[in-house]
């Protein structure tokens, strides 16, 4: 074969030396033609290459913020696993759970007879034109008839024996509390005890056999999650309705119309919520109570879109506070923080950059726990027990859950590292003992003195409590001055101290009125208290 090959060789060798034609050059000219050839792909190769690349580059740019097609962003890693699978979603089971054991909340206030809230003044014009003329123009109506009023509101059954938790301002100011099931029996109910704080207020029926909604848990609930909102909006029978959660520890600042120190960390729904659903169940799909319904965000209202529900481990904590000691034993970590985001003008007089996570602390106060445990202004609270708080509602949120006494960790962070600290929980008179319930007499706050003998004959009454001085309790949020003389609570006449206490004792809880008189001022006065404060 190879023979073969040589020969063929060495005859087109003979014959291209025939024909003049040299084979070294016959080489050289197919080289020279190779070349051109490979050059002419070289650049077409390149040129095609950069019309890509170019093409490429331009359409990343015209597509920039697009999504491609296909491809998932690791957040999405799982979200289509079989076990994520939403299905069908059927509310009948969680309703037909849930509604035997809510409640219909009636109350009722008495009629009254309302006065001007301040002392006489006597004409500066003496008899020329008479004390009752001047009394028209300068202080207006002597007094003034208040009808009887009536509201409604929701509750929710929480054990067999009776105890039903609705919102405190449900029940604020009633003299009488009426429960209706959705059987239709009625009872009488009794007020347990209240806080205004959490808007929670725990009421007792008397029976047995009761149902009773189960406790499910507010920190399992997630953004997105389908609930139900139970109760008996705008005097309707009960009624169920549907929405999502749409936010968490939401702070809406309603508690502080009704109290100084506020506890907001509401769960935010699209659930529709009228008047008449408060003090009603916020329920997940398996029927657990995961919040009491609270309140409407709404220019005119009634529902526009969003309403807010207190978590159920708030509930838990202050409800089993309320029926153990009849207060709630709250528990502070002792530091304050911004109630809001900080403006650029604040953050550069706390001298803080942008914080991305956890609750500024802007002062420690002196006795407190924080102190105690050495925080300091300046630090961000990131954690407390483990679990992360980026807000000061979510922060609210967790310490509630505890009472004086109680110890966690804090997690912070100070000067860019990452501290703990342990820290023992103490109440707001910075001690831990357990807070008693006080009395309703204690609750007045004032210096209170029965009126002797002689006195009550000058005034020409039978008898009664002077205030001496009206102090720091509930008098002082009234416009109530030093020397009043109570003759009555509710219309009951008193006459010592030891008759104001046993009336006040009676209505517990409830908002009284103080009716009585300023020595050397004519007409009567009277002075709504709430001792739920």
């Amino acid at each position: 074969m190879v023979t073969m090959v040589i020969r063929l060789l060495n005859g087109l060798t003979s014959l291209l030396t025939l024909t003049g034609i040299s084979f070294d050059l016959l080489i050289k000219k197919q080289m020279m033609k190779f070349k051109n050839i490979f050059l002419v792909v070289l650049i077409s190769a390149t040129t095609a290459f950069l019309s890509v690349w170019g093409y490429d580059k331009y359409n990343q740019h015209q597509m920039a913020g697009m999504q491609e097609p296909g491809k998932l962003p690791v957040n999405y890693a799982g979200f289509f696993d079989e076990n994520k699978a939403a299905g069908n979603v059927d509310f009948t089971a969680a309703s037909t759970s849930a509604t035997p054991a809510i409640v219909h909340i009636k109350t009722k206030t008495k009629a009254r007879q309302v006065t001007n809230n301040l002392p006489r003044q006597s004409s500066p014009f003496g008899d020329m034109f008479g004390d009752d003329i001047f009394d028209q123009f300068f202080n207006g109506p002597r007094s003034r008839s208040m009808p009887e009023q009536r509201a409604s509101g929701s509750g929710v059954i929480i054990s067999e024996d009776g105890y039903i938790v609705t919102n405190n301002h449900v029940i604020d100011g009633a003299d009488e509390i009426n429960v209706t099931l959705p059987n239709k029996h009625s009872y009488k109910a009794t007020l347990v005890g209240t806080d205004p704080s959490s808007d929670i207020a725990v009421l007792k029926i008397e029976g047995s056999n009761f149902p009773y909604i189960v406790y499910g848990n507010s920190d399992e609930v997630k953004l997105g999650q389908w609930v139900l909102a139970v109760g008996y909006p705008l005097t309707l029978d009960v009624t169920v309705t549907a929405g999502i959660i749409s936010a968490k520890a939401r702070s809406i600042g309603i508690n502080s119309r009704q109290s100084e120190s506020p506890i907001e960390s509401f769960l935010q729904t699209d659930a529709a919520v009228n008047p008449g659903n408060s003090g009603g169940a916020l329920i997940n799909t398996d029927g657990h109570l995961i919040g009491i319904n609270s309140a409407i965000a709404s220019p005119t209202g009634s529902y526009a879109g969003y309403s807010y529900a207190i978590p159920v481990n708030i509930v838990k904590k202050v409800i089993n506070d309320l029926i153990k000691f009849g207060t709630v034993q709250r528990a502070y970590l002792g530091i304050e923080y911004p109630s809001g985001n900080l403006t650029d003008e604040q953050k550069k007089e706390l001298g803080v950059k942008d914080i991305d996570n956890g609750v500024l602390v802007t002062n420690v106060p002196t006795g407190g726990a924080a102190l105690a445990a050495g925080l300091k202004k300046g630090d961000v609270v990131t954690k407390i027990n483990g679990v992360t708080v980026n807000s000061g509602p979510e922060m609210v949120e967790q310490v509630t859950r505890y009472k004086p006494g109680d110890k966690v960790t804090v997690t912070y962070i100070r000067d860019g590292k990452e501290n703990t600290a342990n820290l023992t929980l103490r109440n707001k008179s910075g001690n831990t003992d357990v807070v008693k319930s006080e009395t309703s007499i204690e609750k007045l706050g004032g210096k209170l003195q029965t009126v002797d003998k002689s006195t009550a004959a000058k005034l020409e009454i039978p008898g009664g409590v002077i205030v001496k001085e009206t102090g720091s309790g509930v008098l002082s949020r009234t416009k109530m001055q030093d020397g009043f003389v109570i003759t009555s609570v509710n219309g009951a006449a008193v006459k010592s101290v030891d008759e104001l206490r046993q009336a006040l004792d009676k209505n517990k809880g409830y908002t009284v009125k103080l009716e009585g008189i300023y020595p050397g001022y004519q007409g009567s006065y009277v002075y709504p208290l709430n001792l739920g404060q």
